[in-house]
C-alpha cells in the first residue's frame, strides 16, 4: 500500500525555509540500496487516484525492508555524513523519513498531494521541521511553496469536523504524571494531563490518567473527595522492601482517574518539597508511582473490567520515566505488555531525576538493565577529585526505551537536540529525532474564554471589543494607576526566575519608564526580584505596579486588561501566557524560542497585499536591545496604526488553540507508536 509524502525543513532561526524532495526510493533487493534514500536522493512516485504516493522500485516496503536499512544506515551515516531512519511498513499509509544529508536539499520537486494522509520527517543540519504541502491539485502544488512557517509546522492530521470528531480506532490510553489539574497542579504539566486526557476521552478513546493522591492538609485536599477506594492493594518491591499501595478511582468527564495512595503523599507542601527544599524522597515517592502506574491495567476494575495489558502509556517527565524501562525490563520478558507501547512526553528537560549511581538497585529493576539509565558527569560538574560522577538518570532511561517520544511544542522538539537545549541529552536525543514530535499544548477554552469569563468586569469577543476597553480601565483603577485608555498598558505574568527572564525587563525597565507607557507585573520567585519590584513602584509610582505572589483572578484580569503581554523567557517548551493573551486580544512580545517561537507570529505589515499578517512580535536574541526593539515597534503600531493594531488582536483572537486540536495530532502519534514493533 502507498504513502503520501509531506517533505519541509525549518531553520534554526524564527523562520523556515522549505525542501521538497525530488525522487527517493529504497529497494527490498538489497540492502545496500537501502542507503540511496539519501546517497542518490530520488524518489519515484506514481499518481494514484488523485494523491502522488510513495513507491519501491521492487515493490512495497515491509517489515524485513525495513530492518536492512536500520541495519545498514550506521556504518552509511560514517560514509555519507547522513543518518537515515525508516518508519512502518505501509499499512497504516505512513512512511517516516530522517536524513541529515545536504544532498536532499539540492533534490528539489514539489511533490503533488490531493488528500492524502502520511507524511515524512526530514532533518538538514540543525533543521528540523513537518509541514504540509498546498492542498488542492498537482497544479497547485507545482505553482506554490508549501507554509512551512514554524506557525504551520504541525502533525500532518485531518480537520476537526463533524463527521470525524469520534476516531474509528479507538484505543486504551495511560497518563502518568506526577500532577494532574485541578487535583494537583504546580505549572503546565497539571494543566495538560488534567484537560488532554478529556479531549482523548471525547474522541472515542478508553483513557486511564495515573497520579498520587496527595494530602497536604489544604483546601486542595477538596479535590480528592469524589475519588473512592476500590479496595486494591499491592505490593511494590522497591528501596529495600515491599511497599502497599492502595487506589483511588474518580470517573469525571468520560476519564477514570485513578490516584495511587501511599503515606509518603500524606505531606504539606507541593508534589515536589515545601518551604525548606525539594523533598528528600522524591525517588522513591515517584518510583512507586511508575510501579503502581505499571500494574493499574491489570488490576484496578474500572466500570466492570480492568483495560487490560493491550495499551498505550504517555509518561510524563522524569517522574514517570521508569514506565517505558519497566515495561522492556520487567513484563515483557515475562510476555506481559507485550503489544503495548510506551510514549514519553518531555515538558521540561531540564529536570531529570538524577540521583547517586548507588541508588538503582532500590528501583525495583533488574540488575542487567543498569546501562538504561547509567549517567556519568562530566569532570567539571564532580564535587571533588574522588568523585567518580556515577549516577542514574531516571529520563535518560525513557528516551532509550520508551517507543516514540513527544514534546509540548514544534521548536522545543529542535532544542533538545541541539546542545545549548539539549541539557546534557542532546547526543542521545539526536540519534532518536526520527521518532521525536512536537505537538502544542492546548488551553481550557471554557475557563479561558473572554465571552464568558467570570473573573473579568467585561466580557467581549472578537466581534465586539468594547469590553476590553473597560477590562483596561478597570484594572488601571484597581492597581492604582491613571485611567488613560490611550497609553499602552504592558504586562508581564509569571514566575520570577531565570528562565522567565525578569532581569531583562529589570536592566530595560529605566529606558522603558521614560515613555508614555504603563507596566504591571505579577509572580513570585527570586526574593531579590520581588524586592526589585517593589523599589520599581515607588520609583515610578504612575507608570508601574508588581504583584508579588500568584492569583487565578488576577491573572485573569491583567490578561484581559492589557494591551501587551511581555514573555522574554530564556527558554519555553511550550508555554501558555502567550495563547491566553492571544486568545483574550492582548498583543504577545515575546523571546523567539521554543513554543513561543511557534505560536507567535512576528507582525508584517505589507503581507497579505497589504493587509497584513502576524499575532505579535517575536525577538531574537535575548537582549535588553532586542526586547526594547520588539516593544518599541509594538507600541508605535498601538499609537500610529489602530487598524493594523486592531487586525494583529483579531488575528490572534481567530485562532484554535482548544484541546481537541491537539488531541489530533497525539492521536496521529499514538497509531504511530503502535505500528512498530516494541522498541525495547
Amino acid at each position: 500500500m502507498a504513502a503520501v509524502v509531506q517533505l519541509s525543513s525549518a531553520g534554526t532561526a524564527c523562520g523556515a525555509s522549505s525542501v521538497w524532495i525530488r525522487q527517493q526510493s529504497c529497494s527490498s533487493s538489497s540492502s545496500s540500496s537501502c542507503s540511496s534514500v539519501v546517497s542518490d536522493g530520488l524518489v519515484h512516485y506514481s499518481k494514484l487516484s488523485t494523491a502522488a504516493h510513495f513507491k519501491a522500485v521492487h515493490g512495497s516496503p515491509n517489515l524485513e525492508l525495513r530492518r536492512q536499512c536500520r541495519r545498514n544506515s550506521a556504518g552509511r551515516a560514517a560514509l555519507l555524513g547522513a543518518e537515515v531512519g525508516l518508519s512502518s511498513f505501509f499499512p497504516g499509509s505512513f512512511v517516516s523519513l530522517s536524513s541529515k544529508s545536504k544532498k536532499l536539499e539540492r533534490e528539489i520537486l514539489r511533490v503533488a498531494n490531493d488528500g492524502g494522509h502520511a507524511r515524512a520527517n526530514i532533518h538538514v543540519g540543525s533543521a528540523s521541521a513537518v509541514a504540509s504541502p498546498p492542498r488542492g491539485g498537482s497544479n497547485q502544488a507545482e505553482e506554490q511553496a508549501p507554509d512551512i512557517s514554524l506557525q504551520g509546522a504541525q502533525l500532518a492530521r485531518s480537520e476537526l469536523e463533524e463527521g470525524n470528531k469520534r476516531t474509528s480506532n479507538p484505543i486504551n490510553v495511560i497518563f502518568v504524571s506526577s500532577e494532574v489539574a485541578p487535583y494537583s497542579k504546580t505549572g503546565g504539566l497539571g494543566d495538560v494531563c488534567g484537560s488532554l486526557p478529556i479531549a482523548l476521552a471525547e474522541r472515542g478513546h478508553r483513557v486511564m490518567v495515573v497520579s498520587p493522591r496527595y494530602q497536604n492538609g489544604t483546601e486542595n485536599d477538596e479535590f480528592f473527595k469524589g475519588a473512592f477506594d476500590v479496595q486494591c492493594r499491592i505490593q511494590v518491591g522497591c528501596f529495600g522492601g515491599l511497599h502497599e499501595v492502595a487506589f483511588f478511582h474518580e470517573y469525571r468527564a468520560g476519564v477514570d482517574w485513578v490516584f495511587v495512595d501511599h503515606p509518603s503523599y500524606h505531606r504539606p507542601g507541593t508534589p515536589y518539597g515545601d518551604t525548606r527544599g525539594a523533598f528528600g524522597d522524591n525517588q522513591f515517592r515517584f518510583t512507586l508511582l511508575c510501579h503502581a502506574a505499571c500494574e493499574a491495567p491489570l488490576v484496578v476494575p474500572l466500570g466492570g473490567y480492568t483495560y487490560g495489558e493491550q495499551c498505550l502509556f504517555v509518561a510524563n517527565d522524569w517522574h514517570a520515566s521508569l514506565v517505558p524501562v519497566l515495561l522492556a525490563a520487567k513484563y515483557r520478558r515475562h510476555n506481559v505488555y507485550t503489544k503495548s507501547r510506551c510514549i514519553l512526553a518531555i515538558h521540561n528537560l531540564a529536570h531529570q531525576g538524577v540521583e547517586a549511581g548507588t541508588t538503582y538497585q532500590n528501583l525495583g529493576l533488574p540488575s542487567d538493565w543498569y546501562g538504561a539509565l547509567e549517567w556519568v558527569f562530566p569532570e567539571w560538574a564532580r564535587l571533588h577529585a574522588l568523585d567518580k560522577g556515577e549516577a542514574v538518570n531516571h529520563l535518560k532511561g525513557a528516551v532509550v526505551t520508551a517507543d516514540r517520544i513527544l514534546t509540548v511544542s514544534q521548536g522545543y522538539a529542535w532544542e533538545i537536540t541541539t546542545k545549548e537545549g539539549g541539557w546534557g541529552l542532546d547526543e542521545l536525543l539526536r540519534s532518536r529525532s526520527a521518532v521525536i514530535n512536537g505537538i502544542t499544548n492546548g488551553i481550557d477554552v471554557e475557563e479561558w474564554n473572554p465571552s464568558t469569563d467570570k473573573y473579568i468586569p467585561s466580557q467581549y469577543s472578537v466581534h465586539d471589543l468594547s469590553g476590553k476597553i473597560e477590562c483596561k480601565a478597570a484594572l488601571q483603577k484597581e492597581l492604582g494607576l491613571p485611567v488613560r485608555p490611550e497609553v499602552p498598558l504592558i504586562g508581564f505574568i509569571g514566575r520570577l526566575d531565570y528562565q522567565k527572564g525578569p532581569d531583562i525587563i529589570q536592566a530595560s525597565l529605566p529606558q522603558l519608564m521614560e515613555d508614555d507607557v504603563q507596566m504591571v507585573m505579577l509572580g513570585s520567585g527570586y526574593p531579590d526580584v520581588e524586592k526589585w519590584m517593589q523599589w520599581a513602584e515607588s520609583k515610578y509610582p504612575q507608570k508601574f505596579r508588581g504583584w508579588v505572589g500568584f492569583s487565578v483572578p488576577v491573572a485573569h484580569r491583567i490578561t484581559a486588561g492589557c494591551d501587551i503581554l511581555l514573555m522574554p523567557s530564556r527558554f519555553e517548551p511550550c508555554g501558555l501566557n502567550q495563547l491566553f493573551a492571544m486568545t483574550y486580544g492582548t498583543v504577545p512580545v515575546v523571546h523567539c524560542t521554543g513554543g513561543l517561537r511557534d505560536t507567535v507570529e512576528t507582525f508584517n505589515p505589507v503581507a497579505n497585499g497589504g493587509k497584513g499578517a502576524g499575532t505579535g512580535w517575536a525577538f531574537s536574541p535575548l537582549s535588553k536591545e532586542a526586547m526594547m526593539g520588539a516593544l518599541w515597534n509594538a507600541i508605535l503600531t498601538y499609537r500610529q496604526h489602530k487598524p493594523e493594531w486592531k487586525g494583529i488582536m483579531e488575528r490572534g483572537m481567530s485562532q484554535d488553540f482548544s484541546w481537541e486540536r491537539a488531541a489530533l495530532q497525539y492521536e496521529q502519534v499514538f497509531n504511530w507508536a503502535l505500528i512498530d514493533p516494541p522498541y525495547a
